[in-house]
């Protein structure tokens, strides 16, 4: 045991002989190093003043004038424009009970042929409804225009951006049943 005390004493004043010497060089190397390193800064150019100046195309149309961005709109919409006569018909009328329900509330659960004629089963609020073609669906003045097997097309009528009165197509298809 004092065999080991003795080693560990040797090597601890080793240790510490050779500790300060390193770390006194290694500080005047760093010193000499910061004496020589120069930092070189490129100086920022001035900035240059700023001159506005006039309009020039006063006379044509403003870019972002109401009947630019009306017109624009109307070229980029490759749909044919209804006409008031046709909304107003529709407002007029009595709505019927799917109107209330938007058409993404609705399911197509099946079909059924009466007579050679298709009637779709649709379900809303866990309510089924019997629709034929020429009955009212959604919230958009949206009228069957067919029935098949396995879904009911639409026409609506929409206002555009513009604020015109648009006729699209929407459908419901047929959904299965998850188990």
């Amino acid at each position: 045991m004092r065999r080991a005390s003795v080693l560990a004493l040797l090597l601890c004043s080793t240790l510490v002989a050779c500790g300060d010497a390193t770390h006194q060089e290694l500080q005047q190397w760093m010193a000499e190093k910061r004496a020589q390193t120069k930092p070189q800064v490129t100086p920022i150019s001035e900035p240059k003043k700023y001159s506005p100046q006039e309009y020039a195309q006063s006379d044509a149309a403003e870019p972002f004038s109401n009947q630019k961005l009306l017109s624009a709109f109307k070229a980029e919409s490759g749909q044919s424009v209804v006409s008031s006569k046709l909304v107003a018909p529709e407002l007029a009328r009595r709505k019927e009970p799917l109107e209330a329900f938007p058409l993404d509330a609705m399911a197509m659960v099946g079909s059924l042929n009466r007579g050679g004629n298709h009637v779709a089963l649709i379900r809303v609020d866990r309510l089924l409804y019997q629709v034929h073609a020429g009955n009212y669906l959604g919230q958009n003045y949206g009228r069957v225009s067919k029935i098949t097997e396995t879904e009911v097309a639409l026409r609506e009528i929409v206002q555009d951006p513009t604020g015109d009165w648009i006729e699209r197509t929407a459908t419901l298809q047929l959904q299965e049943r998850v188990k």
